[in-house]
């Protein structure tokens, strides 16, 4: 029996849907438990193993770093486009007299119904404000001369 080493008994607990899984995959392969699991355990325990779980984990990790990226410029445009909308209504929006203000107060609730609805369908609709938006920003400035 030259080739053949002998083998050692090593006795492991498994969660039960786990030993569920491995016998219905050894029956359906008709091989024993044991060999499905040597097999799977050398494929976890081999240096191409590691080196595909590590490909995978780079691959997800990018794909993170790249929403990530996406959630920055897209947080950076919404906090850009309320500090220019609120200087640009401070500077344009005169104070009223009171009995003017006591009007608008109480016109305001039915205008930010209407605006909320007006987000909503755009929100549903689209386009997104970020997919009007360049993507490259620092190339539109450049194309502008660097001018804000």
């Amino acid at each position: 029996m030259t080739g053949h080493r002998k083998k050692s008994k090593f006795t492991v607990y498994l969660d039960p849907d786990v030993t569920q899984a491995l016998a219905d995959f050894a029956a359906r392969r008709d091989q024993s438990q044991s060999m499905i699991a040597e097999a799977a355990i050398a494929s976890f325990l081999s240096p191409d193993d590691a080196e595909r779980r590590e490909a995978v984990v780079a691959k997800r990790l990018d794909q993170i770093d790249r929403r990530m990226t996406r959630l920055e410029r897209d947080v950076g445009i919404a906090v850009e486009t309320l500090a220019v909308f609120i200087r640009f209504w401070i500077t344009t929006t005169p104070a009223l007299p009171e009995p003017a203000a006591q009007a608008a107060r109480a016109k305001s609730a039915e205008r930010y119904e209407a605006f909320i609805t007006a987000l909503g369908r755009r929100l549903v609709k689209g386009p997104k404000l970020r997919q009007e938006i360049p993507e490259d920003i620092d190339s539109v400035k450049a194309d502008q001369g660097g001018q804000d």
